[in-house]
């Protein structure tokens, strides 16, 4: 079975930091990638960053060289480090995994449950 949890978000002022991280079990594929979207409220899932299983990284314009998606092969477990956050980035923040390794949702074959984050002025 497929597990993946995360966790970090929060609260946080504008120009603040944090670290979203999200543990997976269950999907160990040498060849996945491991994805972190967000949600804005009545919007789609968006894809904020992807790291492929050579731990090379695509990021969206929005966030680049403001946030740093990472992983610990050894403890399963992805992170999402957000700095210099602005408001426009609350939402809610979701871990996923794939083979695929595609941007299209429909590629997107698990998910974890979200963490929320919120950012204010």
């Amino acid at each position: 079975q497929v597990q993946l949890v995360e966790c970090g978000g929060g609260s946080v002022q504008s120009g603040g930091s944090l670290r979203l991280s999200c543990a997976v079990s269950g999907y160990s594929y040498s060849d996945r990638c491991m994805y972190w979207f967000r949600q804005f409220p009545g919007k789609e899932r968006e894809g904020v960053a992807i790291i492929y299983s050579d731990s090379t990284t695509e990021y969206a314009d929005s966030v680049k060289g403001r946030f740093t998606i990472s992983q610990d092969n050894a403890k399963n477990t992805l992170y999402l480090q957000m700095n210099k956050l602005k408001p426009e980035d609350t939402a809610m923040y979701y871990c996923a995994t794939s083979r695929a390794c595609l941007w299209e949702l429909k590629y997107v074959y698990y998910w974890g449950q979200g963490t929320q984050v919120t950012v204010s002025s």
